[in-house]
């Protein structure tokens, strides 16, 4: 079994920055790569970022510029630097990582962005 723990989240004005951390433990052998996806209310869970073990990224267009994801495999935690945020950027961001043909999901966390 795989754990993901995510924290960082919570309320912030417009423009303001937050840091999200995921930290994945249990039976961890090769991560493949390592995500963050959100949901806004009434909407699909789409992609915010991914990195994969090599230090690839990918971002959606709606944050490049304004996100950076990392990660520190010697911890299996990786993070996700959220600046000049934007109320359209409200949602309840998930923790996602792939290894072996898997896919693990964290609880989520919520991150709300007043105007």
């Amino acid at each position: 079994q795989v754990q993901l723990v995510e924290s960082g989240g919570g309320l912030v004005q417009a423009g303001g920055s937050l840091r999200l951390s995921c930290a994945a433990s249990g039976s961890i052998f090769s991560i493949n790569t390592m995500g963050w996806y959100r949901q806004a209310p009434g909407k699909q869970r789409e992609l915010v970022a991914t990195i994969t073990s090599g230090g690839r990224t990918n971002y959606a267009d709606s944050v490049k510029g304004r996100f950076t994801i990392s990660g520190d495999n010697a911890k299996n935690t990786v993070y996700l630097q959220m600046n000049s945020l934007k109320p359209e950027d409200t949602a309840v961001y998930y923790c996602n990582i792939a290894q072996r043909g898997y896919v693990y999901w964290g609880q989520g966390t919520q991150v709300t962005v007043s105007s």
